[in-house]
């Protein structure tokens, strides 16, 4: 079996991904389909001062499908409500992807289990922010640096006519 990308519907990845599923049992074709993947990452962002985690798709409209492919399988998804295309290749023989991109698509997937979650910042540097909590509730300052792998923001803050240098969390800023 190979992996082949086909174009879904924006909007409508995980309904179109269920579509397969489900026609594959129902018309059992379960020898010649393997996985069908909506390549998702969870991510964490930063919204109103609290933190979320989100599922964001990192490709929007593609469906990856592990198949074997011949007229009657290419025929089978392309009848499927939501499924436009095969990407890549022609219209009549549709090209797989690589062993490597397909790693590299899967290793992107299961990321975040391994190497902790992806944080999400709306900040960059030279932002002015108000500071939330801790002692120097209130105060602003500007961002002059960002540390996305421990969360946390260098905010240079004027204390008496002399900009000091406070290490915050994200959680603990909001913008100006």
């Amino acid at each position: 079996m190979k992996w082949f990308v086909i174009h879904a519907n924006t909007g409508h990845e995980n309904k179109v991904k269920r579509n397969i599923e489900m026609a594959i049992k129902s018309n059992h074709m379960e020898d010649s389909f393997g996985e069908v993947l909506v390549a998702t990452q969870e991510v964490t962002e930063m919204k109103n001062g609290k933190r979320s985690t989100v599922k964001r798709k990192f490709f929007p409209s593609y469906i990856l499908v592990e198949m074997i492919m011949d007229k009657d399988t290419q025929h089978f998804i392309n009848s499927i409500p939501g499924v436009t295309r095969f990407i890549g290749g022609t219209p009549q023989k549709p090209q797989p992807i690589t062993r490597d991109e397909v790693d590299r698509i899967l290793g992107r997937i299961s990321a975040p289990e391994e190497a902790g979650e992806t944080l999400e910042i709306p900040y960059e540097v030279g932002d002015s922010v108000q500071v939330m909590d801790g002692p120097f509730t209130e105060w602003v300052g500007v961002i002059n640096e960002i540390n996305r792998d421990k969360g946390k923001l260098k905010v240079m803050i004027s204390i008496f006519g002399s900009e000091t240098p406070v290490e915050l969390d994200f959680l603990q800023v909001k913008p100006v």
